[in-house]
């Protein structure tokens, strides 16, 4: 059943028009037709089954029928903290993270950044990468949208956390002192820290650890910036999580 996100209110038996963008995918692009079936979110945790209506031109509704409310979010409750990186790297990470249960992102600023955003173009980007997040859970059949957090500086931001004592804070180091299988399973949220294409800086190594970071290491190969979080999300989910 095709599923679309819908920044509306959303109750069953109530017909809701489409969004514009929403109908031209699920119309022009999808090629739906009156009468098939559809899934609707808004966020909210749960879903409404209904089927089309209306569908002409560019245009479609929805008639909504029942609510559910699927088990499909981690029993993790995993932050990431991902130094922002160019292009389609970053949204190929926010993506996936998505679809490995990722609870909510926080993009930052690091001084290996090769990306450098004024106020501006930042608040147009962390826009962009909502957007992702949310396309990423209309496929993965999350009904929960992980929020991607203002963009912050890294010091001012590890400052700000340091006093976070109920939290796993990993930091993810090819030459880290932990691996997964020397942890407990935790019993609290984790918060997974990422470097941007230029890795940490030792300064911001040493920040972080300050912060109550601890190294963690995935194997002896260096990741790129794009894969170091997913690696070791989807390890996370095997090890501690719902891949069991």
């Amino acid at each position: 059943m095709p599923r679309f996100y819908c920044d509306l209110p959303l109750s069953s038996g109530h017909l809701v028009a489409l969004p514009d963008a929403v109908a031209r995918h699920a119309v022009g692009v999808l090629r739906l037709r009156a009468g098939e079936a559809v899934a609707l979110f808004n966020g909210d945790g749960g879903e409404y089954h209904g089927v089309l209506e209306n569908v002409g031109g560019k245009g479609a509704s929805v008639r909504l029928a029942s609510r559910h409310e699927p088990a499909r979010e981690s029993p993790l409750e995993v932050r990431l903290a991902q130094g922002i990186s160019s292009g389609e790297r970053m949204d190929y990470t926010l993506q996936k993270a998505v679809e490995l249960g990722v609870a909510a992102i926080q993009p930052l600023t690091m001084r290996r950044s090769v990306v450098r955003l004024n106020e501006e173009k930042a608040i147009k980007r962390r826009a962009h990468w909502q957007g992702v997040v949310n396309a990423a859970c209309e496929q993965c059949g999350r009904n929960l949208l992980p929020p991607v957090a203002e963009i912050h500086e890294f010091t001012a931001w590890v400052r700000g956390i340091a006093q976070e004592t109920e939290t796993l804070k990993l930091l993810l180091d090819p030459e880290g002192d932990l691996c997964l299988r020397d942890l407990p399973p935790p019993t609290s949220p984790i918060l997974l820290l990422a470097g941007p294409e230029g890795g940490f800086d030792p300064a911001e190594r040493k920040l972080a650890r300050a912060a109550g970071f601890h190294g963690l290491r995935l194997g002896p190969r260096v990741l790129r910036t794009e894969t170091a979080a997913l690696a070791a999300l989807a390890a996370m989910q095997a090890v501690w999580g719902d891949f069991r």
